[in-house]
């Protein structure tokens, strides 16, 4: 049994760690609203950018339009850029959307490469030895869209010299303070058509009764608007991965302080014990060294 000094040394550094618990979580939740914030500053431009493509792919003709419209014959290889976190101290965030991937990826049958976003996520693949072929880390807190752009470069590169056949993007959706999802989704080719979300937009902006003139020309648009939509996906991906990071460390830290006030509280108890014993010892010490004292006087007397 420790002793009475160590004890209480040991609740004095336990109430220090939750402190700092408590600072992270006071950190996270000023970053997370934040993030929310610039995540929802770029819907207004990623929903007129999704209503002018979604037109553009319902023209006749519209896989020899652009290249990154058509689907490849057959996907020899895929490209995943996960996005996850620089640091820890987030439960089981970065754990969850890179086993989340590799399972999807394992169920799609088709050799992966990665590009990573965030250093968690970059050592966890190679740790498993899956192949990395870029990464990206340190990013800033809510970057701008021009920090997340050769990303989205990067991509549509590797997609358009026919390195890779597919490219999804693998981040934490974030729904609410306590809710955060893993999320995969298809980056290229382009398929508006399928998204859920875009017919949903398309019923709720009523696109089939409007009439879009292109100026040039629509090849020329789409030159433009199909890659830096494309950046803009990840653009937005990373945003709400940063918000889902930030929501889960909250959490956690909370989770921590919470855990270490409970520890706390049952180490006093036993100091408490151990302390009480320690003075009844000390009582019953003195009580009978004064009974051995006045038993030897009477023997005296």
């Amino acid at each position: 049994m420790p002793s009475i000094r160590e004890m209480r040394l040991r609740i004095r550094s336990i109430k220090n760690l939750a402190q700092v618990t408590r600072a992270l979580e006071t950190v996270s939740a000023s970053k997370v609203r934040k993030a929310i914030q610039a995540n929802e500053q770029t819907r207004p431009y990623a929903k007129k950018a999704w209503e002018v493509l979604v037109h553009l792919s319902r023209q006749p003709g519209r896989k020899s339009l652009h290249p990154l419209l058509a689907d490849r014959e057959e996907a020899k290889k895929d490209l995943v850029v996960l996005v996850t976190s620089d640091r820890g101290l987030a439960g089981a965030y970065n754990v969850n959307i890179v086993r989340h991937t590799l399972i999807a990826m394992r169920e799609h049958d088709v050799p992966a490469v990665f590009v990573t976003v965030g250093r968690k996520g970059r050592d966890m693949l190679i740790r498993r030895r899956r192949p990395v072929i870029a990464e990206f880390s340190g990013l800033p807190v809510n970057p701008s869209f021009s920090v997340c752009a050769p990303i989205g470069k990067l991509v549509v590169d590797e997609y358009l010299k026919g390195y890779v056949d597919e490219v999804f993007i693998a981040y934490t959706e974030f729904i609410s303070m306590l809710k955060q999802e893993p999320v995969i989704r298809r980056l290229l080719p382009l398929k508006p058509e399928e998204e859920e979300a875009t017919i949903q937009q398309i019923r709720s902006a009523s696109i089939s009764t409007r009439v879009f003139s292109y100026e040039p020309g629509a090849e020329e648009l789409l030159d433009e608007i199909i890659p830096r939509f494309t950046a803009l996906q990840i653009y937005q991906a990373i945003l709400s991965a940063q918000a889902s990071e930030h929501a889960a460390r909250m959490v956690a830290m909370r989770n921590a302080t919470d855990s270490a006030k409970e520890l706390v509280g049952v180490l006093q108890i036993e100091y408490n014990k151990a302390r009480q014993a320690s003075i009844t010892n000390d009582i019953l010490d003195i009580t009978g060294g004064a009974e051995a004292l006045a038993q030897a006087m009477a023997e005296r007397e």
